[in-house]
């Protein structure tokens, strides 16, 4: 059975390039998003999101009629969810666990059109036995039709999982070259969720089941999580015993068999910061490193914030004509890592906001990808050029390595510098 029509929920920074995809093959594709603006910004050829010849694709599938954009599913012979799993607010120092709602709501909303034949695939990034509670929520929506949970190979409905594990910055280039991992409910499942996929796909689709697809990409951003705690850790280290992280770094890296990660300001965006949860959550006692590994980089904020106080500290000291109020801080970066515009979980954003919050005065903040500050940002922020900043601070604290960042010669003569990203030693 073909798939003429794909429908994708959710057109975010997954969502939408999947869509895209689809749709520059000459798939007709049927976008579907809450937000009335993302709607309307893609139906107009345009796109919401920065990412590298993602515009282009977008403007070329709307003009051609192959992708559109709606608010409600409609019929289609595949459907792909992409929206956001985070994790539930907790107690500080508890175990956060994974939010559904999100799936559950776009399982119940794409449940209204099912029609016998169709396949549901669940793209985003889930706890182990999400896909199961999928099918669950919708065959409890369409009693009529039979699901793989209880029908197998027979199902009206087939059902996958089928994780993103792509770069932001890259997602175009490695969501055609990039293998993918497939987990179906069934091994029919499996099969027609590849020859889906196999539409742009040059990767190669492995076939598992839906739960070890899960905890496939729970995997692979743990191990990350874990190797970037070493290198904050380490960070933390060296400026303890006052040695260069990064020349350290550097030399260890020189020994063939080791690898070191780049030390940072913490750890952000919507899959490191937030999928270890999901094996902690679910296996506590089993989880010791993966959990520690988080508590080490959530604790790295907090540890980038107490070197800005020092060096305010320091500032006044070698000024003491000088008030608190008077000292000018520059935040440079609010994304979560280098030349993109995503916020999400960002360690940056959250050291610039709470330093705006504890400054006696307006904090400059400096972020090349986006063109304003959100009303939910600290009014205590100000957003500004690169060169006016460079001109016009006394502490310059860099918390993300963007290559504009990356051209700054010099600062004003007796600038404090806190680099959390070793450009600028």
């Amino acid at each position: 059975m073909s798939f003429e029509t794909i429908s994708v929920i959710g057109l975010g920074y997954i969502g939408l390039p999947t869509a895209a995809m689809f749709a520059s093959r000459k798939k007709k594709v049927i976008g579907v998003d809450v937000n009335q603006h993302v709607v309307d910004t893609i139906n107009q050829g345009k796109i919401h999101i920065v990412e590298p010849d993602l515009d282009m694709i977008v403007h070329v599938a709307v003009t051609e009629g192959y992708l559109k954009a709606v608010m409600s599913p409609e019929p289609a012979d595949a459907f792909l969810i992409a929206v956001p799993t985070p994790f539930k607010a907790c107690n500080e120092g508890g175990i956060p666990e994974p939010d559904l709602r999100y799936i559950e709501s776009a399982a119940k909303a794409i449940a209204l059109v099912l029609k016998k034949g169709d396949l549901v695939i669940l793209e985003s990034t889930s706890p182990v036995g999400a896909t199961e509670q999928m099918a669950d929520w919708l065959a409890k929506a369409r009693a009529d039709l039979s699901f793989p949970q209880h029908a197998g190979e027979d199902a009206d409905i087939n059902v996958a999982h089928c994780p993103e594990r792509v770069l932001p910055g890259h997602v175009v280039r490695e969501l055609v070259e990039n293998d993918r991992v497939i987990g179906g409910m069934s091994q029919r499942c499996s099969e027609r969720s590849v020859e889906l996929y196999k539409t742009f796909v040059q990767g190669d689709c492995v076939i598992t089941n839906a739960r070890t697809a899960e905890m496939a990409k729970l995997t692979e951003n743990s191990c990350r999580d874990v190797q970037i705690a070493f290198a904050n850790e380490l960070s933390i280290i060296c400026d303890k015993l006052d040695i260069d992280v990064w020349e350290l770094i550097s030399l260890a890296n020189r020994h063939p068999r080791i690898n070191i990660l780049q030390p940072g300001p913490g750890v952000g965006g919507h899959c490191i910061a937030v999928d270890p949860w999901f094996i902690v959550s679910k296996t506590p006692e089993q989880a010791q490193l993966i959990h520690t590994a988080r508590k080490v980089n959530d604790a790295k904020p907090e540890w980038v914030i107490n070197k800005v106080k020092l060096a305010i500290a320091d500032f006044l000291q070698a000024n003491p004509s000088k008030t608190a109020s008077e000292v000018r801080i520059t935040c440079f970066g609010l994304a979560f890592k280098p030349n993109i515009d995503d916020l999400r979980e960002s360690p940056s954003l959250a050291i610039a906001q709470k330093i705006a919050k504890m400054h006696a005065s307006v904090v400059n903040f400096v972020e090349p990808n986006i063109s304003e500050l959100s009303s939910a940002i600290s009014k205590n922020a100000q957003l500004v050029e690169l060169d006016e900043a460079t001109n016009n601070t006394d502490i310059a604290v860099l918390l993300v390595d963007h290559s504009e960042f990356k051209s700054v010669k010099a600062f004003s003569l007796g600038t404090v510098i806190v680099d959390t990203k070793g450009i600028w030693k």
